[in-house]
């Protein structure tokens, strides 16, 4: 096996009906890699018992959870049997085992922490990808990480690992949002992330449990949840003091038109009441999960530092 002996690489393939190429992608992949692991997503076909016949170590959803859910499920399992390097790409065949190499390399040189397999940088062969999706790709590209352009595909699905960085991550989205919140989070530290050039498959696949306009929503509201809860005071706090402000505007211009003509503006004073309840309804739920996060940290904080004490009185009882 073509492997670094240092290391031992796993594949986790989130899997959801796909038993037509399942065992194509699991057969192909332990060519370069020592185990796959397949997380069978709550299918209602034959995908968990071909993926098992074909070599794969498989789990069961017994309701599907979602793309999220399923790696989550396969990361946890893939760090119990020891992975140092996590390998994960598509059950539906879009994604050639063939470039698993290639999406490795870089992190046997030491030369990333985190691989994308990118289908829009040079030397990649996506010619049989619809433009619509082309268009699409490019537009949650930047709806993703608008402030870091050197990312040419923040939806691609295949990737690969370090143990570190999965041990790190904190898997939030269950959906196919998944994909852009794991790189949300990863971008906010100081994580070697490079792109590889990859191939993609699109002709006579269904490369995609959802519709295009689906999967669009889907991420960007899997974005939106993720901004809101990691910054709630920033993303919510604004809209608020914007709302409370144009309620002041509205009751302002509703005086004055009272003062110069005795007229009771009906409209207008519902307009600015709408915009009073709206600006109230943000700046609560900004307080709400700001001080829900701290409690969060807080008692991580506090379960940590008994943790160590825990360790600390372990390691004087032995001395």
């Amino acid at each position: 096996m073509p492997n670094n002996a240092n290391h031992k690489i796993v594949a986790v393939i989130p899997a959801y009906n796909e038993e037509k190429t399942i065992c194509w992608v699991v057969l192909g992949s332990l060519k370069y890699l020592d185990k796959v692991i397949v997380v069978d997503d709550g299918s209602t076909d034959m995908t968990a018992e071909i993926a098992k016949k074909c070599g794969a170590i498989v789990i069961q959803h017994k309701t599907n959870l979602g793309k999220g859910a399923a790696l989550r499920t396969g990361f946890n399992e893939a760090l119990k049997r020891g992975a140092t390097i996590i390998v994960t790409l598509d059950a539906d065949g879009q994604h050639n085992p063939r470039d698993i190499p290639k999406i490795v390399a870089p992190i046997l040189k030491d030369e990333a922490e985190v691989v994308i397999g990118s289908r829009f940088i040079e030397d990649s062969d996506n010619d049989d990808m619809p433009k619509y999706r082309k268009i699409g790709n490019k537009l949650l590209n930047f709806i993703t990480l608008p402030w870091k352009r050197n990312i040419t595909d923040t939806q691609s699905g295949f990737r690969a690992y370090t143990r570190g960085i999965v041990k790190e991550l904190d898997v939030k989205a269950d959906n196919i949002g998944v994909d852009s919140q794991v790189l949300m989070e990863l971008t906010k530290e100081d994580h070697k992330i490079v792109e590889v050039p990859i191939s993609c498959q699109y002709r006579d696949l269904e490369t995609s449990t959802y519709n295009p306009i689906r999967h669009t929503l889907s991420v960007i509201s899997s974005i939106l949840v993720y901004v809101t809860e990691d910054r709630p005071l920033f993303f919510l706090g604004i809209p608020a003091i914007i709302f409370l402000f144009i309620s002041i505007g509205f009751f302002l211009h509703l005086l004055d038109i009272f003062n110069r003509t005795r007229y009771f503006s009906i409209e207008i004073a519902l307009l600015g009441f709408s915009a009073l309840f709206t600006g109230l309804i943000f700046a609560i739920a900004a307080l709400i999960l700001f001080a829900i996060g701290r409690t969060i940290i807080r008692l991580i904080q506090k379960n940590l530092e008994i943790y160590s004490y825990k360790e600390y009185k372990e390691d004087e009882e032995q001395k």
